[in-house]
């Protein structure tokens, strides 16, 4: 077989931008706004949540710039943990994206996509049995989830210009499809739902499922804010996803900064707006018990009458279609630079004939399938959101230590509002991790436990590595 020895750059502004909007918006923007709506209880802190998350979004994104400029190269965010402090700090961040964080949200995407198909289609609905193998048995939401991921990642192994186009114009079709829900919303906006949401919007409280409030504690308010943007950042992540293919870009320095800016802006943009325009069309009430939290089914039912279902599941099956495509595209990027660093299965550190690492896409696509199977990849995301921002933090104090390390390094693009934007990122993001430790501890303590436990794995590999070169 064929085999290519390094990236081809194919992708240009357009493209990055598309793959940055198009891996942010899943089926989150549908649904989490009804459990942030339990938490606080009232439009305007609902706002602030979203407002709040894409702040910290859009700040870290610019602040990604100068580090994409540094290191233009394949593996993005694991590369600059490198550079800034160490081996194992990347290995770390390598290990959990390896283990959950990338593989179980390409699984939780892909059964939204499946779950959403079954409002059409009710044969792949999730509460039917496609197969019983005694210990396990499989949903035919499952099995079309599956499909569904192991057909992304064989068009994306035939090629980064396949993918690019399945990105192109999901992306595209879902942001106009999103711009039109708002639209159509607005115009549809009843008054007395409006002035019942807005009369009051900073009377923070918890709806409880069965409507009845509850009223918090100063401190338990902060509590409750850190647990909503569980749901939020989880909307929002994956924006860095195209520092990993940074290697297949047109003019990285330029065009990496630039596309994380653009990317993030709009998705903050059409976030907040849909938002809004949920709390035109329902009261705050029917936003926190909509029916298995389908914010997005009660709103377009509203505005389109019982065309709204339809519409709905063909929005998120186009938007999850199309996110995934650009997560299982981007996740591959990673474990090749870790295998090139010694740290990964050799084999995933080679490129197939068309330039692209496929035999780490189909490892990546294997562990997703396994997530799809488990259906506890829901949980694990909520208490991966913890370790994600630490993540990102650690990566925002790279710039810090990099400045201080190789002050002569050429940075074609630098941090806008350094120093005082990146601190302000870490500074909230100690703030939301350290809520999160006190008021949800179910959410940070086993994503954890899954980084550290990549601590013995690194020295094992190191050791193994080490007795494989005496022997040569």
């Amino acid at each position: 077989m064929t085999q290519n020895t390094s990236f081809k750059p194919s992708l240009k502004l357009m493209d990055a931008t598309m793959l940055v909007a198009g891996s942010m918006i899943g089926s989150g923007i549908f649904i989490v706004s009804a459990d942030i709506s339990r938490n606080v209880g009232s439009s305007g802190w609902l706002i602030f949540v979203w407002l709040l998350t894409g702040f910290m979004t859009l700040t870290a994104a610019l602040s990604y710039g100068e580090l994409s400029s540094m290191f233009p190269k394949a593996g993005g965010q694991y590369v600059y943990l490198k550079e800034a402090f160490n081996p194992l700090i990347s290995f770390m961040y390598g290990w959990s994206f390896f283990l959950v964080i990338q593989t179980a949200t390409i699984a939780a995407v892909g059964v939204a996509f499946a779950k959403f198909t079954a409002y059409l289609i009710p044969q792949f609905s999730e509460d039917l049995v496609a197969l019983d193998l005694g210990f396990l048995t499989i949903s035919p939401a499952q099995l079309l989830s599956i499909i569904i991921i192991v057909f992304l990642t064989y068009i994306n192994t035939q090629g980064i210009n396949s993918g690019k186009v399945i990105q192109t114009v999901f992306t595209l079709t879902k942001l106009l499809s999103l711009l039109g829900l708002i639209i159509f919303g607005l115009f549809a906006i009843k008054a007395d739902t409006w002035n019942l949401n807005w009369s009051n919007m900073w009377d923070m409280h918890k709806i409880n499922l069965d409507g009845t409030t509850a009223q918090y504690t100063t401190m338990a308010a902060f509590g409750a804010i850190a647990a909503s943007m569980v749901g939020s950042i989880f909307s929002s992540d994956a924006w860095n996803n195209v520092t990993f293919i940074a290697g297949e870009i047109k003019n990285p320095k330029r065009n990496i900064g630039l596309s994380l800016a653009l990317g993030t802006l709009i998705v903050t943009v059409i976030y907040v707006s849909t938002n809004i325009m949920y709390t035109g069309v329902l009261s705050l009430h029917e936003i926190a018990t909509a029916s298995k939290d389908r914010v997005a089914v009660a709103a377009s039912q509203q505005i389109f009458a019982s065309a709204g279902t339809v519409i709905i599941a063909l929005m998120i099956m186009i938007s999850t279609f199309g996110c995934n495509n650009g997560l299982i595209m981007a996740g591959a990027r990673v474990y090749y630079s870790m295998a090139h660093d010694g740290l990964f299965i050799r084999r995933v550190g080679k490129l197939n004939k068309n330039s692209v690492p496929a035999f780490g896409l189909w490892i990546q696509c294997i562990v997703a399938c396994l997530w799809c199977l488990s259906g506890k990849y829901g949980d694990l995301l909520d208490m991966i959101s913890f370790v994600v921002v630490v993540f990102y933090m650690l990566t925002i104090a790279g710039i810090f230590v990099l400045r201080v390390k190789r002050p002569l390094a050429d940075r074609p693009y630098k941090a806008i509002g350094y120093p005082v934007l990146p601190i302000l990122y870490i500074v909230m993001g100690l703030t939301f991790c350290t809520l999160l430790i006190i008021y949800k501890p179910n959410y940070t303590w086993p994503g954890l436990i899954i980084t550290l436990s990549g601590i013995p794995v690194y020295y094992l590999i190191k050791k193994l590595d080490k007795k494989a070169l005496i022997s040569d």
